[in-house]
């Protein structure tokens, strides 16, 4: 479908007021200028010396002496005017470039205006808050152009995010039907009375294996769709400590089964920030996820939620080899990991830090994945911090 042509601009353009109002502006220096010099030159009058020596003597002599006299002193008066004229022109040009430079910036900076108000509120939008317009009025011009074409950027960027997380949340939702009729299927074909081959009960086993694979997948699409879409509808007061307790006491044997040592980094009940308690409670156990499935066996992990005047924060620690710092830069990006090593296991879905990424953005905090140089990684949130009276009783 072919876009409308947009009208032609008018001819009052950014360009012809830049070329009015600087060309207005020479102009008044010239004239400015020009006036200063004739003022000085009307100033200088050519008088008689003092001492004029009067009617020339009849003799001829005297006469051409009387005639270089007058000539010299003609001269003399001459230069002294032409000292002064350049002098009174020097003056003058200096004070009119001050002033033109001055006048210039001023009226630059006016008519420039509405493009630093186009850059600030362009640099304030960002796919967390799409739905803004730059809404600039004023003629129009080449800067309202500019203003309705990123305007209309954005308008068209807002509807392509909106169709991806609604693609994202509707797609993973209608998966989990045929799966779950998937799994059906396959407990009643083991289940049946007549005895079951081997080979098909590990065949059953390792489509369970798969279908749970899925299942984490699905779940993970979804928390990810619905942390992206910033939409938090059951903010309360939550105290990151006790979510990240839970979060280990929930995960008690899968830590025992890999020989971890929990070191307590300092897990203080001081830590409440205001948010939706679902997606903390995921952002902390994915964090805690993340620990265990990526450490080696009989490793440690170190936990801790502290606050400060200004933000809650939450710390998750682990050891093992040396970590490119270019790589775990991109670990926040979905389906984004560090090599087989990182995977081999086969529990990870890849979307674990992607959704705790999109948790804490949803929340006004920040994320920070840091290569530890002893080697293993240390993941670092910091959200907006809140009074634990903000916090809505269980």
């Amino acid at each position: 479908m072919r876009m409308p042509r947009r009208p032609a601009l008018p001819t009052r353009t950014v360009r012809w007021r830049f070329t009015a109002l600087y060309g207005a502006l020479f102009l008044l220096s010239g004239a400015g200028l020009l006036a200063i010099v004739n003022l000085m030159a009307l100033g200088v009058r050519v008088t008689a010396p003092a001492g004029d020596p009067g009617p020339p003597q009849p003799t001829l002599a005297a006469a051409l002496e009387h005639i270089g006299l007058l000539q010299a002193r003609l001269s003399e008066t001459e230069a002294t005017q032409s000292r002064q004229l350049l002098a009174g022109s020097a003056v003058a040009f200096a004070v009119m470039a001050v002033l033109s430079v001055v006048l210039g910036r001023v009226v630059a900076g006016r008519v420039l205006r509405p493009l630093r108000t186009i850059t600030a509120a362009t640099r304030r939008i960002s796919a967390d808050n799409l739905h803004e317009r730059l809404a600039v009025p004023g003629p129009a011009d080449e800067v309202k152009d500019l203003a309705d074409t990123v305007d209309e950027l954005l308008e068209r960027l807002e509807g392509a995010f909106a169709a991806q997380r609604r693609f994202v949340a509707d797609a993973s939702h209608e998966l989990r039907t045929p799966l779950a009729t998937m799994r059906a299927s396959l407990d009643v074909a083991v289940a049946k009375p007549e005895p079951v081959p081997q080979q098909t009960l590990a065949l059953a086993d390792r489509l369970r294996t798969e279908l749970d694979q899925v299942d984490r997948l699905l779940e993970g699409l979804l928390a990810l769709a619905r942390a992206q879409h910033g939409v938090l509808p059951d903010r309360e007061g939550v105290s990151l400590g006790r979510t990240v307790s839970a979060a280990l006491d929930a995960r008690t044997a899968d830590i025992a089964a890999k020989g971890l040592t929990l070191h307590d980094g300092g897990v203080r009940d001081g830590a409440w920030t205001l948010g939706s308690p679902t997606l903390l409670a995921r952002m902390a156990g994915n964090l805690v996820d993340n620990a265990i499935v990526h450490n080696h066996d009989g490793g440690w992990i170190r936990v801790a939620a502290t606050a400060d005047d200004a933000n809650a924060l939450l710390v998750v620690e682990t050891g093992g080899r040396v970590l490119d710092r270019e790589e775990v830069a991109r670990l926040a990006r979905p389906f984004q990991r560090l090599g087989p090593d990182r995977t081999g296991s086969g529990d990870g879905s890849g979307l674990g830090l992607s959704i705790v990424d999109a948790v804490v953005s949803a929340h006004g905090g920040r994320l920070e994945l840091y290569a530890r140089p002893e080697g293993g990684l240390r993941a670092a949130v910091s959200l907006p911090r809140a009074d634990a009276s903000e916090d809505v009783p269980a």
